[in-house]
């Protein structure tokens, strides 16, 4: 493992006593304030918006409708397109306006900005705007969306299908399957969940008509991407926006794209020559965030009377929403097929995606972004497989694991594992876990009246983008008190990538962690490179910042030279100092640094930019739950991560994020769970009154260990590690939950494992009853 130093978080101290800056904290000169009105209705066309009751009312200085945004030639927020169809077809993205143009297509939907002096101002008025609909017919199910006959959400998108995907080798799948001994078949539904940061989405929008740029003051995962999306739509080169941000309370995938109010924001500036500020409320954000997952999946898989896995093939049915966010197909076709087999060896698999319209709030990724919807097909098909067949499921692994003398290892989709050790991890969680002393455990429980069951998911994930990513630029400035600047697209929303950078850096210079600064979206800032988001930051942004440190370090040799009157072949540097081999005559970085402070540019300020590949972290954990059977109340009492994150660069970062993901995944298998009206489109848990939040006391007993495998994709070694919580919890915790309910008779449960579902599934076993799946209407 290599060691950068364990230090804490430079930017705790800032955060603590609340020098924090959000987006909502700024306010520029002459601002005005905004509040969107939203379609009440799941679909209707717009026969006619009214604005002259809030125009008339106090402080109101405009209500921008679709009509302005038509007139002002805005495009169609973008989408990524990714991957092929069936045959070569390719994505059909419809036009997604900034405000609703003629028609809405979900509950939320903006349909006119109403600009104000201040925001009660805007938000009284906002209610004044009358709207007269006529209302179409509706659908809100996937599975429904694409039967002949269904409800178009578009009248372009025939069967409301926008691509049908398929990946894998489906001719040796059907193959294997003819040849099996035992195939099983699992039917399960990835829940819909509202991702949620901590700080509601905030936008300013401004222009300066003497220099014709636009400024964004959002909350973003990153600069780049947000200002390419922005361009797509206004049509004016990436150049002339500038995003600018200093805390974001939060991202997890829904703080990573471009959203209608921030193209609407800047229209009314440009319209208005003043800025528009607008704070979302909480409400607000379970209305017009994007949400995620929402799959259906049929899995099957063929083994052979060993045990061995001949073939595996899933069915998988995406809810989109009413249009494609940018990141919407992404998740549900390049992030099904990137580790398709899992961490097993068989060429034999096959995938196919139906991605289908609804009138619901889009979809886009979220933490793990279609990682743990794969995850999970793959994971509870293996441990449904080992019941049926009478096999412990940690032996049915072991069977099928990639050895470690076949990496790199490629998968039949094309994508190759570089590197891993897939038995050792294994082996690492099994023995941490007590996997052997399990059914002690279960009968102490027993005792007390609860029913115990264990779970397991050995899980990959790909991370870093690989070849699709574009370069990641940098830029390492010296101040006058040899203070360094780092300046990087890749945004920190919690993450610690100001402690993270920092220590890289400071390994390779020798100068103090707390002399160095981050800077990701300053308003002077026009970087290319990739935002945060796939687990990338470390080992893209953070590998280009330590091969930039050592160019700086050449440099220096240069102003060495001259400084100790000695040849450059004859010093060399260590620990922040240049020394004339075998003499103590020597110059520190920093003393050089303030030498040439007064140089424009400073003489070891440096950029740098380069791309690296793909890396696949991947693990084993391990849970055990109680049930209590009176109740339903499932307690995860202990949780093992066994990881392999490739070189950690810093420990207390790394258990933080696997703490968050593993609760963060934990909460959606025992609670989280966006639930619309199957009549009017409404979402019913459109509040914190409805919708659960995980605590941090979810998840009882968690332990984190590694066992690291270093690649050499990248010069750090590192693999990504803040998404694999999630990709791990989910299957392994609905595992041990089924484990346990298999004792009272329950042979298929589907998420949300909350209190009333689990009851219900133990008093439907106890009639004799199959148990519901999971409520995805009321």
């Amino acid at each position: 493992m290599q060691s950068f130093g364990h230090k804490g978080r430079l930017e705790d101290a800032r955060m603590l006593t609340g020098r924090g800056r959000y987006v909502s904290d700024w306010n520029l000169p002459g601002q005005a304030h905004g509040c969107f009105m939203r379609s009440d209705r799941p679909h209707a066309r717009i026969a006619s918006i009214d604005a002259s009751a809030a125009l008339g009312m106090p402080g109101v200085i405009a209500v921008l409708t679709g009509d302005d945004v038509a007139a002002a030639g805005y495009k169609s927020l973008p989408a990524f397109a990714p991957m092929k169809g069936r045959n070569g077809a390719d994505l059909i993205i419809p036009h997604r306006p900034t405000l609703a143009a003629g028609r809405v297509r979900y509950v939320g939907e903006p349909i006119a900005l109403v600009v104000a002096e201040t925001a009660v101002q805007a938000q009284d008025a906002a209610e004044a705007v009358l709207v007269d609909y006529e209302e179409l017919p509706a659908v809100f199910d996937a599975k429904d969306a694409i039967v002949p006959g269904a409800p178009l959400v578009h009248d372009d998108v025939p069967g409301n299908l926008a691509l049908d995907f398929v990946g894998g080798d489906e001719a040796a799948t059907a193959a294997a399957f003819g040849k099996a001994a035992h195939v099983v078949k699992l039917d399960a539904y990835h829940t819909r969940v509202v991702g949620n940061p901590m700080e509601p989405r905030t936008c300013i929008g401004s222009y300066d008509a003497a220099t014709d740029m636009y400024y964004l003051h959002s909350c973003t995962q990153g600069a780049s991407v947000m200002r390419n999306q922005i361009s797509t739509v206004l049509g004016v080169p990436p150049e002339r926006i500038r995003i600018v941000a200093e805390e974001v309370g939060g991202g997890f995938g829904v703080r990573f794209n471009l959203y209608p109010e921030y193209c609407a924001a800047l229209l009314a500036a440009k319209k208005l020559g003043r800025p528009v500020k607008w704070v979302g409320t909480r409400s607000e954000m379970f209305l017009a965030d994007e949400q995620a997952r929402d799959v259906l999946h049929h899995s099957e898989m063929a083994l052979d009377a060993d045990g061995r896995i001949l073939g595996m093939r899933f069915d998988f049915t995406c809810n989109l929403g009413a249009y494609i966010a940018p990141t919407g197909a992404f998740v549900n076709t390049l992030n099904l097929v990137n580790v398709v087999s899992g961490v097993y060896d068989v060429q034999a698999v096959h995938v196919h995606a139906s991605l289908a319209f609804t009138n619901t709030i889009p979809t886009a990724a979220y933490r793990g972004a279609g990682r743990p919807v794969s995850s999970y097909a793959i994971e509870r098909l293996v441990d449904e497989a080992a019941r049926q067949i009478g096999m412990d499921p940690a032996e049915l692994r072991r069977r099928n694991l990639v050895p470690k003398s076949k990496f790199p290892y490629k998968i039949v989709t094309g994508f190759e594992y570089d590197c891993g050790d897939f038995e050792g991890v294994l082996d690492d969680a099994l023995a941490a876990a007590d996997w052997n002393g399990f059914a002690q455990r279960r009968a102490a429980s027993a005792a007390r009246g609860r029913l115990r069951g264990r779970g397991m998911s050995c899980y990959i994930e790909a991370s870093g983008g690989g070849g699709m990513a574009p370069q990641d630029e940098v830029k390492v400035r010296w101040g006058a008190d040899a203070s360094i600047t780092l300046e990087a697209t890749s945004h920190s929303h919690g993450q610690g990538h100001e402690t993270a950078y920092a220590q890289i850096v400071s390994a390779v210079l020798g100068v103090p962690m707390e002399s160095i600064r981050l800077r990701t979206a300053d308003p002077d800032q026009n970087l290319t490179g990739n935002p945060t988001g796939g687990s990338r930051s470390l080992l893209g942004v953070g590998s280009v910042l330590q091969l930039a440190a050592r160019e700086v370090v050449k440099k220096g040799l240069e102003l060495a030279s001259e400084e100790l009157e000695a040849a450059a072949a004859d010093i060399e540097f260590a620990e922040g100092n240049y020394r004339v081999t075998g003499t103590d005559r020597q110059v520190s970085m920093v003393a050089l640094a303030r030498k040439h402070a007064g140089e424009k540019p400073h003489p070891l300020d440096q950029d740098y930019a380069n791309r690296f590949g793909s890396t696949f972290p991947n693990g084993c954990h391990i849970a055990e739950v109680e049930i209590l059977p009176e109740t339903g109340e499932v307690e995860v009492v202990s949780y093992l991560a066994c990881d392999d994150a490739g070189n950690i660069i810093n420990p207390q970062l790394v258990e933080g994020q696997m703490q968050g993901g593993i609760t963060q995944g934990a909460g959606h298998i025992l609670g989280e769970q966006a639930v619309y009206d199957r009549e009017t489109g409404q979402l019913l848990t459109g509040s914190f009154m409805d919708y659960p939040m995980p605590r941090a006391i979810l998840v009882d007993g968690l332990r984190v260990i590694h066992h690291p495998v270093p690649t050499k994709t990248n010069p750090l070694g590192a693999k990504g590690v803040g998404e694999a919580g999630v990709t791990g919890s989910m299957p392994c915790i609905m595992n041990a939950i089924i484990d346990a309910l298999g004792q009272a008779g329950v042979t298929h449960f589907d998420m949300p494992a909350t209190v009333v579902r689990v009851w219900e599934a133990l008093q439907a076993a106890r009639a004799g009853q199959p148990a519901a799946r999971a409520a995805k209407f009321a």
